[in-house]
């Protein structure tokens, strides 16, 4: 017999459910919300200013509740007060009336709005258990888990609007929006679940880890942050492969979803693989997240083959699952307890901006040169290569 499941291990699985169920109501939401905000009247160009003011305060908020987090170490009530507006706001998207998208877009800011309330406190009592059930593995759960909500979700809507005839317009959104108010109950459910039955996650953290985590990493902490918000400017958004293949021919608009899951897929799996790797190899797993998005674009852009394009999108969901297990797993090596949520939140706000604003000119560049963008996003993540490996040094020398 085995020594059985850590409390430890049992409350990561626990906010790695929480997670599932808060992406599926997310991602759900997401897939369609475009078209939604449409019917509802506002123009394309409205559409676009409220996704990006969305997710680009949801990142930069980030940096302040972090701050708030570490000085009030609230990290309870700001993660279930952030998952409430979060989680809410989705099932109301369905009683908006027929012309209210302010009213909807006011509900899409807030919802990124919770997310950036919570975000960095979640991360940290997270923390608290993956240090001692290893950091790697403990993030690559909480990815893998996220992202099988990220493919429920949109599949969930799916499978209520085909079942419903093939129904559309708003009466089927407002059913789609209301259904998705089910795994977004789930999720706080979970949520009050774990808080009841682990009120006081900072226990679990090993006092040694504390100890060794506060010896003067902050240059190593501005290092990293360098190069993982010039790896989130150079990586291309995935909407932007969907465009390029759509106008290459190579899938028409039903076989788009399908390139997203094979990513997906990649993603989810990646994440567990580099998770563990991290826990046994350290930093210098960092490299290797780098080279992954690197290669991408040689496939995406520069072939014109079905499995090119196939390759490139498991490559690209191996960079994000990569970076989403490994990348939150070094914030924790490279912060105290004391600035853990702080770390997070500049962490976070630092790369979902980079990522915003590289997104925006990477679409620029790809309708002036196809190739000069390609040969950008692959030289700017080699650069990021570079950085990683200049930081696996340091931190061996400062051993």
């Amino acid at each position: 017999m085995g020594r059985g499941i850590s409390p430890a291990f049992i409350f990561i699985l626990l906010m790695g459910i929480v997670s599932l169920f808060a992406d599926m109501a997310h991602e759900g939401a997401r897939s369609v919300l475009g078209d939604y905000l449409g019917l509802l009247g506002a123009s394309a160009a409205t559409v676009g200013l409220v996704a990006g003011l969305g997710e680009c305060l949801g990142y930069a908020l980030r940096m302040f509740t972090g701050m708030l987090a570490d000085r009030t170490h609230l990290y309870w009530p700001m993660t279930i007060g952030g998952y409430c507006v979060n989680m809410l706001a989705i099932p109301l998207l369905a009683l908006v009336p027929e012309g209210g998208w302010p009213a909807a877009a006011g509900l899409v800011i807030a919802e990124r709005i919770g997310k950036a309330v919570r975000q960095p406190a979640k991360n940290t009592l997270l923390s608290f258990a993956a240090s001692r059930e290893g950091v790697g593995r403990s993030f690559a759960i909480q990815e893998f888990l996220d992202q099988v909500g990220a493919f429920l979700g949109p599949v969930l809507l799916f499978a209520i609007m085909t079942g419903r005839g093939g129904m559309s317009g708003l009466d089927a959104y407002a059913l789609c929006f209301a259904c998705l108010g089910i795994p977004a109950l789930m999720a706080l459910v979970v949520l009050l679940a774990a808080r009841r039955r682990f009120p006081d996650p900072s226990a679990f953290e090993p006092s040694s880890v504390r100890a060794s985590a506060a010896r003067g990493c902050s240059r190593l902490f501005l290092l990293y942050l360098a190069a993982s918000s010039l790896l989130a400017f150079a990586f291309v958004d995935f909407p932007l492969v969907t465009l390029h293949v759509s106008r290459a021919g190579l899938l028409d608009g039903a076989g788009l979803p399908l390139l997203y899951a094979l990513a997906m897929l990649a993603d989810a799996c990646a994440a567990l693989i580099f998770g563990w790797l991290y826990d046994r190899r350290g930093y210098r797993v960092l490299g290797p997240v780098a080279l992954a998005g690197a290669l991408f674009p040689v496939f995406i852009f520069w072939t014109d083959s079905l499995w090119g394009v196939a390759v490139g999108a498991c490559l690209w969901g191996m960079g994000m699952g990569a970076q989403e297990s490994v990348m939150k797993a070094v914030v924790v090596s490279l912060s105290s307890r004391e600035q853990r949520a702080r770390h997070f939140g500049i962490f976070e706000a630092c790369f979902g901006v980079s990522w915003f604003l590289g997104s925006w000119c990477l679409g620029w560049l790809y309708e002036v040169d196809l190739r000069v963008m390609a040969l950008c996003s692959m030289g700017l993540q080699l650069l990021a290569y570079a950085l990683y490996l200049r930081l696996s040094f340091v931190a061996r020398a400062s051993r």
